[in-house]
Parts: structure tokens; C-alpha cells; sequence
């Protein structure tokens, strides 16, 4: 499903345009990631958690040479589906 689906979906359940469920949409992806920039925690009850966790440097390989660089230390988003998210895909 890509964005204009999504969109075109939550319009058709919700009654709402398909212009304001884009806005609504940009909107709470906005938001997600300003508070993930400030370093909060965003947790939707019954969908799951969004965080930064910082990665530490590691060594790599080029796979096209086979040699060893560095990969540098990274903030990372991540994504923890909540239980009753996860018992919905069983």
C-alpha cells in the first residue's frame, strides 16, 4: 500500500476528504518525527512505539572490493508494534 491508498483508505472509513486525510496524515507524520528529533518517545496504545536508539560505529565491507571500511555512529528510528498490533497479524 502506498501513500495515496492509505490516503484513499482512511478517507473511505472515516468520511473525510481525501484532501484532509492527506493533510491528517502528513500531519501525524510531521509530528512523529519532530518529537523523535527532540529525543520523545511516541507510543500509540494498541499500535506500537516509535524511538531514536543511537548505533554505535562498526566495521563493513565493500562487497564490490571486499574491504573493510568504517561505518560511523548513526541515530536510528525505530518501530516496536504494540501487542494487540502484533496479535492482529496472527
Amino acid at each position: 500500500m502506498n501513500k495515496a491508498e492509505l490516503v484513499a483508505s482512511i478517507a473511505g472509513k472515516s468520511g473525510l476528504t481525501k484532501k484532509d486525510a492527506e493533510k491528517a496524515i502528513d500531519a501525524l507524520i510531521d509530528t512523529v518525527q519532530e518529537s523523535l528529533r527532540q529525543g520523545d518517545k511516541v507510543s500509540l496504545v494498541g499500535f506500537g512505539t516509535f524511538e531514536v536508539r543511537s548505533r554505535a560505529p562498526r566495521k563493513g565491507r565493500n562487497p564490490q572490493t571486499g574491504q573493510e571500511i568504517e561505518i560511523a555512529a548513526a541515530r536510528v528510528p525505530v518501530f516496536k508494534a504494540g501487542k494487540s498490533f502484533k496479535e492482529a497479524m496472527e
